[in-house]
This record gives structure tokens, C-alpha cells and sequence, in this order.
């Protein structure tokens, strides 16, 4: 149950995160729930080294979704830009 339950916790996260983050982000629903996923143990990696969170204590919904905006920025900046005919 648990496993479920962060795929559904991290597609609401990534949707949350697409839809704060302004410009258009193409992706479908598996990366917008691995975005989610990704970004949440992100922000609880980086609350943990800064002493936030103890370890094994999930990051709050705030600052997964921020996690999450900050992996789609990154993703952006990765990404090479795509031309269509």
C-alpha cells in the first residue's frame, strides 16, 4: 500500500509543480508522477542535510512541490530545445 501511495501522492505533487511553474512543460503522466516522486525525495534529502527533518520523516507537501518545481527547472535547462516542422 505504501508504494501506491507515493505514486499517488507524487502525481498530485507533479501536477501541483506544473502547474505553478510558468511556460509549458510537455510531458505526459508517468514523468509528471516520476517528476512528483523524484522532487519529493529531493526536498527531503536537502531538508535532512539542513537539519529540517530527521531522518526517515517525509518532506511536507510545500516543500515537495517545490522540489518538484525545481527538478522541472532543471529538466528545462537539460532539455534541448525541439524543432518541429
Amino acid at each position: 500500500m505504501s508504494i501506491i501511495t507515493m505514486i499517488i501522492v507524487g502525481f498530485i505533487v507533479g501536477l501541483l509543480a506544473r502547474a505553478l511553474k510558468p511556460g509549458n512543460d510537455r510531458m505526459g503522466i508517468i514523468m509528471t508522477t516520476i517528476v512528483g516522486i523524484v522532487g519529493s525525495l529531493l526536498a527531503g534529502w536537502v531538508g535532512q542535510a539542513m537539519g529540517w527533518y530527521r531522518p526517515g520523516q517525509p518532506a511536507g507537501w510545500i516543500a515537495s512541490i517545490l522540489g518538484a518545481i525545481v527538478l522541472l527547472v532543471i529538466v528545462a535547462m537539460v532539455r534541448r530545445p525541439r524543432y518541429y516542422r
